[in-house]
């Protein structure tokens, strides 16, 4: 399938190639060099790509890998609200095209029939002046393929959905740009109920690993900033960095 530029919603400005060491890292040197907001860089490969704490990204060819210029104006704490609107957009698309089920994962990550098949990266740039300069979103997606050695990881092929690289690119593209206004207008409150509406119910017991320790509790969703709720101890706590998963009670 040849892209057209009427396939694309019109504020994107796509860029692609066959092959990259990493799209996150091509579209900062391009952001860097004054690229507008809209820009989204788009390669079939990637040599290097990563994930969240510099974890290695496996980026074979038949996989979406992309990443999109944003410079919003606003501060650079609320910026990661873009992640959350990322993710929202990402499992609509899926959802409007895909017959599997589709769920998000705190922070960043998009369950299909429960497994992980895509993550999201966010990279930012802040001026002297400690405003946000601009922020890059990098999301990878398993479509045709995932890591086999990985523990509960999956493509979307695999999970039994019929889709295409381009298919999902387009559709995603239309969902995030459309999201991405919603929230510049309203806020992050309704992408904050809709993401909860497609992540774990609260009341669910989860383990949280953070980057030196690990705890249990119960998963209370998120704040109005994207951080999570955890309950422990009767006590409601916030978290901005780890990763959640839930506990799988066994007779």
């Amino acid at each position: 399938m040849t892209l057209k530029k009427t396939d694309l919603p019109a504020n994107c400005h796509l860029i692609s190639f066959d092959i990259l060491d990493s799209t996150n890292e091509e579209a900062k040197k391009l952001a860097s060099g004054g690229a507008k907001s809209g820009t989204v860089v788009w390669a079939r490969e990637q040599v290097l790509g990563r994930g969240r704490y510099g974890r290695t990204w496996d980026s074979p060819y038949g996989n979406l890998y992309l990443s999109i210029i944003q410079r919003p104006t606003c501060f650079p704490s609320d910026a990661t609200q873009l992640g959350f609107v990322t993710g929202v957009a990402l499992a609509e698309a899926l959802l409007s095209i895909c017959n599997i089920e589709i769920a998000l994962k705190w922070p960043n990550d998009i369950m299909a029939n429960g497994k992980k098949a895509s993550g999201i990266l966010l990279e930012s740039s802040i001026n002297p002046n400690k405003s946000l300069e601009w922020l890059v979103i990098g999301v990878g997606l398993n479509i045709e393929k995932f890591p086999s050695d990985i523990e509960n990881s999956t493509s979307l092929h695999k999970e039994g959905a019929e889709v295409t690289l381009e298919n999902v690119l387009i559709t995603f593209l239309h969902y995030f740009f459309n999201y991405v206004e919603k929230w510049f207008n309203n806020g992050f409150d309704p992408i904050r109920e809709r993401w909860l509406s497609l992540s774990l119910k609260k009341g669910t017991d989860i383990k949280v690993r953070l980057p030196e320790d690990v705890i249990f509790g119960t998963f209370m969703g998120i704040d109005n900033r994207g951080s999570l709720l955890i309950e422990k101890n009767s006590e409601i706590n916030k978290i901005d960095v780890g990763d959640i998963f839930p506990m799988v009670i066994t007779n």
